[in-house]
Formats: structure tokens, sequence, C-alpha cells
């Protein structure tokens, strides 16, 4: 196997809308680089990074996957990785560890959704990037209007490289502006290449694109601009070096056109890749810090230094078992080495190494800063975690997962699961931190949480498949929370019981009234006299208490109540805990009942991000979910509208929005605060409740 030192290598992303075709481009690539012989299909199922089963039969990406070739003795690692916004957690994973994020988007539709989803983290991860604008070959390829969106609404910098030659059906010829030249593909497949001068009409096309990308990089300093304004251009070396520094200074963004099916315009790609793309080494170094210091530690990419890895992935392979997907940061690694999980504290020993192209794994000795492999059977590590040299235990940055927008509960098919289905949606959840899973122990529910319907469906799929185990996905329950709005000055209960030997006696008199939302609970001891005894007190104050978990009105928690106890009697024989416990517990039924009680719901602050047009929509959808509606912001091309919903207006949200927006509309949402439920819908729950108890009697 060839080594390869960082300055040789080039770490790519691919990124963008569902259907863009980033899964075929990859394919194309790594089969005219030569590392496969035969052109796989995403509709015959046999493509490198689509090879999970799931993939196939839905015949989209679901999972990044991890690719290699060789391009002029220049190693490109390349990440391929979902279009669809449900497994936008795996886009972050691979925007993490590359160096270069590439966004292709389609010759007719221009940018969508996924382009602007995926444009946002660019700019969050301030990355170097490049346009693929894909499928001229569609009969409608309207390439110049495409770049034209680039440039209003992902990046002013978007400046053409390639440009096809004759869009549409038969789409063969792109003109690329660095060389001037154009270049004539064969049928897909034969590699055939044809170098001819540009065409006459084409060549003031040509030469337009040419002066505005020389212009945009005789911008980035002083000497280049007064090259440019004495000679009218730049000199070959000026703008190559130009070409990487502006890629680097995020100031340039360079567009290519392409046809992934009839591999057209490929190789110009490819070759722009190892001319002009930034290695590592020519990339900022990335921070991290010590164990429990706050002090920042710059990890250089260099291959002589203390190794240090970053878990980006984890896959869970059928015969293999846990597979690691990292980047070098700093050092070598080679098989047999030990090194640190820093994050907890234990050894891992990397045994197998391998460099990846989607399933197929290939051996090697050793792998250097810059570079991306895997590693089998790490015992107590997973994505997000950093591995380190016992010389320098350093943690990187940990990958900002984008919060849950959907939730679902899940419930056995059969007794005896539950062991199965923790032990299932904990390895899920290492696997993909998106995806997350808690026991609601007030709802008695298990939660799952992720990025849409898709998302959720497909971890109950992949449950079944792994472990055999068979869930249904319902809606979760609603937290409500029970209150008052009144006071009772005083409400009575004893506790008698007689029963022949020692009785029972507990005597209370409490007051109930309401505190201030968020307060909680507060009980006050209030008896003068001691007609209540010292010793009782306790056994009142957990009587109370016991009612405040439970509820009276329809059984979720109480709170923000002060009860006060001023008043009672007792037995100096029959007189215990216990029975001031039930008098307690019994009379603060009795007192909250008489208090005004009030339901109260979990409200989310919500934020909805979609075009103008849609706006009426959304909104009226909103008000129809009982929204409240506190405002509007502009947010680049779009309106971000803000609101308050409650909790259970929100199921299943995110694939209302989709069909609302035509897939355009965007939303996050983070709790706020509880508010008293309508009394219509108040009274529904309550009657629920006591319909529900009934039936269980």
């Amino acid at each position: 196997m060839k080594e390869y030192l960082p300055e040789s290598m080039r770490n790519l992303c691919f990124i963008g809308h569902g259907s863009s075709g980033k899964t075929t481009l990859a394919e194309v690539c790594i089969y005219t680089a030569g590392e496969t012989t035969r052109i796989g299909t995403i509709a015959e199922g046999n493509t490198q990074s689509d090879y999970t089963s799931n993939e196939i039969e839905k015949q989209f990406s679901i999972s990044l996957s991890l690719l290699h070739f060789d391009w002029k003795n220049c190693k490109i690692n390349w990440i391929d990785t979902p279009g669809y916004t449900d497994f936008i957690g795996e886009v972050k994973c691979a925007m993490k560890v590359a160096d270069t994020a590439v966004m292709v988007i389609k010759a007719f539709e221009g940018v969508e959704v996924g382009s602007e989803i995926t444009g946002h983290f660019v700019n969050e991860f301030k990355m170097p990037s490049a346009i693929v604008i894909n499928k001229c070959d569609n009969e409608k390829a309207r390439f110049d209007e495409v770049v034209t969106m680039t440039k209003e609404r992902l990046t002013n910098g978007a400046m053409v490289v390639t440009f096809p030659a004759n869009p549409g059906l038969g789409f063969d010829t792109i003109i690329d502006v660095i060389s001037m030249k154009a270049y004539t593909y064969g049928a897909a497949g034969s590699k055939n290449v044809t170098v001819n001068e540009i065409p006459a009409d084409l060549k003031t096309r040509a030469e337009e694109y040419r002066t505005l990308l020389i212009e945009k990089v005789a911008e980035l300093n002083e000497e280049f601009m007064n090259e440019y304004f004495e000679t009218g251009g730049l000199s070959d070396e000026d703008l190559k070096a130009g070409i990487t520094e502006s890629i680097l200074k995020r100031s340039l963004t360079p567009v290519f056109a392409t046809s992934a099916t009839n591999v057209v315009g490929v190789n110009n790609f490819l070759d722009f890749i190892e001319a002009y793309f930034p290695n590592p080494l020519q990339m900022p170094p990335v921070t991290g810090k010590l164990k429990d210091k706050e002090e920042l530690i710059v990890v250089k990419p260099d291959p002589k230094a203390d190794p240090v890895i970053f878990v980006f992935k984890t896959l869970a392979e059928q015969h293999v078992g846990e597979l690691s997907l990292f980047r070098v940061f700093s050092g070598e690694v080679h098989p047999g080495m030990d090194m640190v999980n820093e994050a907890n504290g234990k050894i891992e020993r990397l045994n197998q190494l391998s460099i990846l192209n989607g399933r197929n794994r290939r051996d090697v000795l050793s792998l250097v800063a810059g570079d991306m492999g895997a590693v089998v059977k790490l015992k107590d590590t997973h994505t997000n975690n950093t591995l380190a040299s016992k010389n320098l235990p350093v943690i990187l940055d940990e990958i900002l997962f984008p919060e849950p927008i959907i939730r679902g509960a899940i419930q056995p098919k059969a007794k005896g699961d539950e062991d199965k289905i923790a032990t299932g949606l904990h390895t899920l959840s290492e696997e993909d931190p998106s995806f997350s899973v808690k026991y609601d122990p007030e709802i008695a529910q298990t939660i799952i949480s992720g990025q849409g319907e898709l998302h959720l469906a497909l971890a109950v799929k992949r449950l079944k498949e792994r472990y055999k185990v068979d869930v249904d996905l319902i809606e979760p329950r609603i937290p409500y929370r029970e209150a008052i709005k009144g006071k009772c000055l005083s409400a009575e209960y004893k506790h008698k019981k007689q029963s022949g030997g020692r009785g029972q006696y507990g005597h209370v008199f409490l007051k109930l009234e309401p505190q201030p939302r968020g307060t909680g609970f507060q009980f006050e001891d209030a008896i003068v006299g001691g007609v209540v005894p010292g010793r009782f007190i306790p056994a009142v104050e957990k009587g109370v208490q016991d009612s405040l978990i439970k509820g009276v009105l329809a059984g979720y928690p109480i709170v923000d109540v002060k009860c006060t106890l001023f008043d009672g009697s007792y037995h100096d024989v029959d007189s215990d805990e216990m029975s001031f416990k039930i008098a307690a517990s019994m009379g603060f039924k009795k007192a909250f009942m008489e208090s005004k009680p009030v339901l109260l719901e979990p409200i989310y602050d919500v934020a909805v991000t979609v075009p103008e047009e849609f706006m009426g929509d959304v909104m009226g959808d909103m008000s129809s979910r009982r929204g409240k509606i506190l405002g509007m912001d502009a947010d680049g091309h779009f309106q971000k509208i803000k609101a308050q919903v409650p909790l259970s207006e929100l199921y299943k949200y995110s694939s209302a929005l989709r069909s609302l927006t035509q897939g355009r509309g965007s939303h996050t949402r983070k709790f706020s605060h509880y508010e008293e439920v309508p009394k219509e819908v108040e009274n529904h729950i309550v009657e629920e409740y006591k319909k529900s108890r009934a039936e269980g009697a």
C-alpha cells in the first residue's frame, strides 16, 4: 500500500439535498480513478457507499460512507453523506473531519432546502467549499440560472471553473476556464476524454468567467491587485497559489458542471481537487483541551508528533462488530498501539486498522496525520471520542448535533423484551448521537427522539433486524402538571378507624394557596400548643408530598403550591405516623379540589424557517395548533417565524411542515414553560383519566 504524507492528501465531504447525485458522483470518481472496475448504480443497489440493506431498499443514503482513491499521486478521502434532513447528524459528523465541503446541486432544481441547511453548516464550521452543479444532462438544465441562485442564496464567492458547452440530453462537453480548453467525454465508463479548443461561440463567455475568477483571486492582496491592473491578469503561478488561498479564506467557492450518470466533467473536477483544494497542512490546526483544564492546546497535523485521533462515526457491521471511523489529527497510528480515551480514562488498543471504500476494507500498517481510516472493536470508545497518546491527554471539541425535532414512545409487542430493547436503543444512540433515548419515569414511557419520522422509523426497523425485537412507535404521553388558582383557607380531615384493640387516629386542618409559577412546593408547620405533636409533623408533610406525586385532578404531579398545617388533634393511644400521613393525604386532596384546580401543559418555543411564499400557510397551521405567534425575522432569503406551541400539538410537526412547504421548511423547538390548559381540553383529559381509572378498577 502506497504511503502518503499530509501534503499529498485531500479530505472532502459531499453534502446537499437528497437525490442531487452525491452517491453516483462518488461512484464514478472512484471508477475513474481506477479504484473499482465497474460503475455501480443506485437502482441496482451495488454502489460502494450505499451498501446497507436499508439503503439498497430505499435507494438513498442513510449513513455516511468513507471512500478513498488515488488521483495523480494524491490520496483523496471522500465522505458521501445523506441528503435527507432526517439524517442531518451524519452530515455534521463528516464536516467535523473534512477539510473541504463540496455541495452537489441539481442543474434544473438548483438550491433546495437540503442545500440551504448544509450551506448553513458550511458557515458554522467555517469550511472551505466548492459547488458541483450536477445533472447538466437534464433536458431542462439551466446552469447559468443555478449559478446565480447559488450566489444569492449560498455564497457570493461562487465562481465558475467549468461550464457545460451543450447542456441538455446530449451533454458531453465542458469548458474549463482555467486551462481555456474544451473537454469532450466519451461514452459513460469509457474514460475517454478529448481536449479541443473552445468553440468560437463560447469563447467570449469563457473569457468572461475567467475574468471574474481572476478578479476574485486578485482581491486577496495588494500585490495580486497591482499585477492584475498592470497586466490585465495573473501569472499561472500566482493564479494557482491565489485560487488555493482564496478557497482557504472562503472568499472563493469554485463551481463545476457535471453529469455523474454520463461521467461528464469528472476528470476536470478531480484535477482541480488535486491542484487547488487545501491539504491538511494548509488548514488551520485544530484545538483541544487537556482533560479537566480549560487551557487550549493546538494539535498540529505533524506525523512525528504525539498521536491524536478523533472518532467521527461508529458503525455496527455484521460479522465484524463495531467499526469506528476516525481521522488522525496528529502523529502516526499503527496496529497494536495503545491510546487513551480521555473522556473516560480507558485505554484502548488499536487492533486492525483499515481504509474503506464503503463496506470494502483494506488493512493498512499505519495512518499518519491528515488521513482517515477505521478500527474494529474498540471497547469503550464511540462517536465524538478522542483517543490520544499518554503524553498528550487532549480532548478535541465534540460534534454539536442538532436538537431533536420529533419524539415517539416505544411500546414492546412482547413481554420480556425490555432488556434487549434497552440495549439496542443504547447502541443506536452511540452510533448516531442525533438520535437519543431516555426513560421518562413521569409518563412511564421510553422516549426516542430524532430528526424526523423516517429517522425514528429506521431505528425501530434496526431494532428488529439486529436484536430481533418488535416494538410499536406510539405518540408519547404529555407530562401535564396540576396546580391551583385559588385558596382553601381550611380543609379538615379526620382519619379514625377502630377494629378492636389499638385503632388509628389522625386529625388535620390544612390551608392551601398557590405559589408563583416555578416556585415548587412549600410546607409550613403552623401548629400552636402541641395540638398535633411534633413527632407527627413529618408524617403530615410526607402524606401531602405523596399526593403531590400522584396528583388529584387527572393523575399528574402537582406543582407550585403552599400547604400549611395549622390545627388538628390526636389520640394518646391510637395516633401514629401512618394515621397522620393518611389524614394529611386525604385532607390535601379535599383542599386541592376546593382551590380552583387547573391543568398545566408544557409550552415550547418554536422557530420555523420558511420561504416567504409559504408564510401564510405555516402561520395558519400554527394557529390551528393553538400556537401564539411572537414575531417574524428575516433570515437570508427566508422568514423565521417565532411562536410558542403546546407540546401536545407538536407530534409529527416536522412531517406536516415539510408537506406545507414542499420540503423547504425547517424548525427547531425548545421547552419554554408550563401554561394553563384551555378548559375544554382540560375537561377532555380529566374525563379520559376518570374513564381509565374506572376501567382499571
